[in-house]
């Protein structure tokens, strides 16, 4: 037998065996992935109609996604006959390169578990954590996935944010809007106090208690600075503080207030 043919008959043999089994494990991917998907689907689904909070459904989800697909990989690689015992030897072999990854994986994996335990915010809070700002929308297993307000996906660590100072403006039934008016030199202050405090009560959404702050804050330069505090829930602030500044340049309007300007008096020596 010539070389040709032992060439072509390796190619009919050994060749057609690695094409099928190269497409049946393509199709043991496709296959495993949507039944992955389905499962997970499916049990987040059922804790969904137990009433089981979002935040641990979410979690839940991810660390059963992450396991099949562990085992997905590990059943096709068995199937072209590789050892994973194999693997793991290799993976053990990479040495302090391998350990140190893992050692970042599994502080943001315990972070997310802590998190989870302690409870400082949930999925569906405002936060701000780690340097963002926004929305939660899932607890991962080693991130937590926040829509800021410009509603940018943004993934930060959890160990970045269990490490870091977590303010949640959603734990609170009201949170304060902070605004200031400032007046011009002559604008009498207590009665600006007086038709702000009216305007204000009038702004849809502000809460009765505690009662909005109106109140002399400071002295400048241009004229006093009054203090304008409306309380309300965190769905409505931006609402509330948009329609603080309307109240404040309409009370400025209807007053008559002049636009306020610094003065320097300057002391000539004789």
């Amino acid at each position: 037998m010539t070389n040709v043919e032992q060439f072509q008959n390796f190619l009919m043999t050994t060749g057609t065996d690695l094409v099928v089994k190269v497409l049946a494990a393509l199709a043991f991917w496709i296959v495993g992935r949507w039944l992955i998907g389905k499962v997970v689907q499916l049990m987040q689904a059922a804790m969904s109609r137990n009433n089981v909070d979002p935040t641990l459904t979410k979690y839940m989800g991810s660390i059963v996604a992450v396991s099949l697909n562990i085992a997905l990989v590990l059943g096709i690689l068995g199937y072209f006959g590789i050892q994973t015992t194999s693997i793991a030897a290799l993976l053990a072999g990479a040495g302090v390169a391998v350990g140190v990854a893992w050692s970042g994986l599994l502080a943001h994996f315990a972070a997310g578990a802590f998190l989870l335990i302690l409870r400082p915010f949930k999925v569906g809070d405002f936060i701000s954590a780690g340097g963002v700002t926004g929305t939660v929308r899932e607890i991962g297993l080693f991130g937590t996935t926040i829509i800021t307000p410009d509603n940018v996906f943004t993934v930060v660590g959890n160990n970045k944010l269990f490490s870091d100072n977590i303010q949640n403006f959603s734990a609170l039934p009201v949170r304060r809007v902070e605004r200031v008016a400032q007046l011009a030199n002559g604008v009498d202050p207590l009665d600006a106090i007086r038709l702000l405090r009216a305007e204000v009560a009038m702004i849809p959404n502000i809460a009765a208690e505690p009662a909005p702050e109106i109140s002399l804050l400071d002295f400048r330069l241009e004229g006093p600075q009054i203090a304008v505090r409306p309380y309300c829930h965190n769905d409505h602030y931006w609402q509330v503080y948009f329609d603080t500044n309307e109240a404040i340049a309409r009370v400025a309007k209807e007053a008559g207030w002049p636009v306020p300007a610094s003065s320097h008096h300057v002391l000539r020596e004789p």
